[in-house]
């Protein structure tokens, strides 16, 4: 075969992926043909001048580390914030377990609900409490104490049977129960189940902001809390 015959051939066989390929397995190319870095020309993504590959793959890699810096940046946010609720459910925890009887840790509860989780609204609906000792402190906004075969709690039916928190917007007549008819101040809400399949009740915490729960977040912190009421309430003496 000529020369020439071979060069056609070899051009006609030569891609883009053949040459991606070789210049992966032969890191060193641009080693050996240094002039090459500075003489090829590549586009800018911006429509501007061109750029030598050496300029190219520094802006590609300032690109990157910006990223990963932001990336970074969202992790340490993140962090920050799990470390802070961890270190709240924890002072809850201290509180709850200084009260002598249930009626104060729901009075503990709800303060702490308000003040050092910031929630706007929230509700603790407690099932069978035959001798009145959760409710001994008398009405309030904050608990709910019903049987749990009341027709008033049927729209949580199927929440009752799950054991995990759930996050997001809830339905109308959810929202009339625990926060009042007709309220549109609250955006989403978490509903956090105390005991398994909820048997001692649950809790109801409402955000004005209608992303602050959503169904994708995580509910690691919202299942400790519903660990550490059940906990309380099972074990607070009557009075």
């Amino acid at each position: 075969m000529s020369t020439l015959k071979q060069l056609q051939v070899a051009h006609n066989e030569l891609t883009e992926e053949s040459i991606a390929e070789y210049l992966q397995a032969n890191p060193e190319f641009f080693e050996r043909h240094s002039g090459l870095l500075s003489s090829l020309r590549l586009p800018h993504d911006a429509g501007g001048p061109s750029v030598s590959l050496v300029e190219r793959q520094v802006l590609v890699l300032r690109q990157k580390n910006l990223k990963l810096e932001r990336k970074l940046n969202e992790l340490l946010d993140v962090a920050r914030s799990n470390d802070a609720l961890a270190t709240r459910i924890h002072a809850l925890a201290m509180l709850m377990l200084a009260t002598p009887d249930k009626a104060s840790a729901v009075q503990v509860l709800e303060q702490q609900l308000r003040l050092s989780f910031n929630a706007d609204q929230s509700v603790l609906v407690v099932f069978d409490d035959p001798a009145g000792s959760v409710a001994a402190s008398g009405p309030s906004r904050f608990l709910r104490v019903v049987e749990r075969d009341d027709d008033a709690v049927a729209p949580f039916r199927t929440f009752l049977q799950s054991n995990a928190p759930r996050c997001g917007q809830v339905r109308d007549a959810q929202r009339d129960y625990l926060f009042g008819a007709g309220n549109v101040e609250i955006g989403s809400v978490a509903l956090v189940p105390l005991g398994e399949k909820s048997e001692v009740g649950f809790l109801a915490i409402g955000s004005r902001d209608a992303d602050h729960f959503h169904p994708g977040m995580s509910v690691d912190f919202l299942a400790r809390l519903g660990e550490l009421v059940s906990c309380a309430l099972r074990t607070r003496a009557t009075v």
